[in-house]
């Protein structure tokens, strides 16, 4: 017999489920692809779920998500223009939490926002303030924000104003600090503070008025072209900051200030790779909220962890949170730390892979993987698989790799119990002490947990429905 047989090559074999088998396999030195995958949660909730009600609520759901138009409009105070803000509201990320439950870097977070306010004279003052009941703590995500990270926000500290010029409401977030040492990693240093204070008196006010002149900036045209320049606008953000950096340059250059002051500001954010992430989280939170709300939905619109739990929100249930113990992200650390030292999950910025960019890309961003771990081929796997939960693609954000196929967008309920596979998110890696900061990145998914109470709570809605 002539020509290449089966027989003639290697063995290798494809693992669906449990790694029993694979491990047993790779032990003898065989070829194994793994493929994660476990049997449909309670098909029988899940056929009550499946009907034309739902289908025509997603179909409304999904709509407002893609249709969503983001236009960087000003960055104001944050008392002046978030929904609810009072001098006595600390904004923080991811599902409600307690003082006595917070995670480390979020205390730090606290602690330095409270330093920043002038509401205490020291660290310890800040604790007990924080602890006292004085001062009122609540989710970013219940005032129409989001935050990296500890997500904390003040009454003073400058945010991004965005637009949806398509459905007409705004979304908000803080100026980001850069790598390092920096409140969203729960650092407050004199330097960090420094930095903010001058966030606060020079930075803030001089985007507001270069943005202003611009007469906006289309923060959803520079997602989209930042994503055929190798972005995922999560993790990676090189392109979209200099795309940005671009647009407001004439104006900052133009502004009525000493020339070492624009010389500093324009330093600063060319300086900072992540200066547009902030940017892209606050155009993703106006997605998520216009498609928030519709009865019936199952298309989840809040993805967000506070560094002790993780937390979902889904269109159709309403502001109920569903929350469950954050893992930790496996990646790579910065020299001189591990695991050992990574605190759990933490910060709003899923809301990326919520509106179908972050580790939904990364096929458009092969880069990334050098920075969170994996491969190229493994970055491509990941957007492919997370078409399998998600109900639609989008026409706006296209990736050259699959043929400019749209980003999978709209995370699914019913199609996350019915695959078992769990949405993929890149993130950065906090210190568990306060006033350390960032020690690595890598990727995490939310615990299975979390869709398995939405997927109960649908139920019971759709039986009184």
């Amino acid at each position: 017999m002539g020509g290449d047989t089966l027989l003639d090559r290697a063995p290798a074999a494809i693992n669906v489920g449990a790694d029993l088998f694979a491990d047993s396999l790779a032990s003898q030195g065989a070829g194994v692809r793994r493929v994660d995958w476990q049997p449909a949660d309670a098909p029988r909730e899940l056929a009550r779920v499946w009907t034309a009600r739902v289908e025509t609520a997603n179909r409304r759901a999904a709509a407002a998500l893609l249709g969503a138009h983001a236009v960087l409009v000003d960055v104001r105070p944050a008392i002046d223009v978030i929904p609810g803000m009072t001098p006595d509201t600390i904004l923080h990320a991811g599902p409600p939490v307690e003082w006595t439950r917070m995670s480390g870097p979020l205390r730090g977070a606290v602690i330095g926002a409270l330093l920043l306010e002038a509401r205490a004279t020291s660290a310890a003052e800040a604790e007990r303030l924080a602890a006292s009941g004085a001062v009122g703590f609540a989710p970013c995500h219940h005032h129409a924000s989001v935050g990296p990270m500890a997500g904390v926000t003040t009454a003073s500290m400058p945010v991004f104003v965005v637009e949806n010029r398509a459905g007409g409401n705004r979304a908000y977030s803080t100026l980001n600090e850069g790598l390092g040492k920096v409140l969203r990693y729960g650092a407050f240093a004199p330097e960090v503070l420094d930095r903010l204070r001058w966030f606060r008196e020079r930075l803030g006010p001089a985007l507001g008025e270069a943005i202003r002149r611009a007469g906006g900036i289309d923060v959803r045209a520079i997602i989209a072209q930042a994503l055929q320049m190798g972005d995922e606008c999560h993790n990676r953000n090189r392109a979209a900051s200099a795309l940005l950096i671009k647009a407001l340059a004439p104006h900052v250059a133009a502004l009525d200030l000493a020339a070492s002051e624009r010389e500093r500001v324009l330093t600063f954010a060319a300086g900072n790779e992540h200066f547009f992430l902030n940017v892209g989280m606050a155009a993703c939170k106006l997605a998520a909220d216009a498609a928030h709300g519709v009865p019936g939905s199952t298309l989840v619109t809040t993805m967000a962890r506070n560094g002790t739990d993780f937390g979902i929100r889904v269109s159709g249930l309403g502001d109920r949170w569903f929350t469950a113990p954050a893992d930790t992200p496996v990646g790579l650390y910065f020299t001189g730390h591990g695991p050992d030292d990574a605190n759990p999950d933490i910060g709003d910025s899923a809301i990326t892979e919520t509106a179908g960019l972050g580790g939904f890309a990364m096929a458009a961003a092969p880069a990334i993987v050098q920075f969170v771990g994996g491969t190229p081929a493994d970055a491509l796997a990941t957007t492919r698989l997370m078409y399998e939960i998600t109900m639609a693609e989008s026409e706006s954000y296209r990736v050259p790799a699959l043929d400019f196929r749209g980003t999978p967008t709209g995370i699914d309920v019913r199609l996350v119990a019915q695959t078992g596979v769990l949405p993929q998110i890149n993130t950065g890696i906090a210190h568990r002490q306060p006033g350390v900061g960032q020690i690595g990145a890598g990727l995490v998914k939310p615990p299975r947990a979390c869709f398995e109470a939405a997927l109960s709570a649908l139920v019971r809605d759709a039986g009184h429905g």
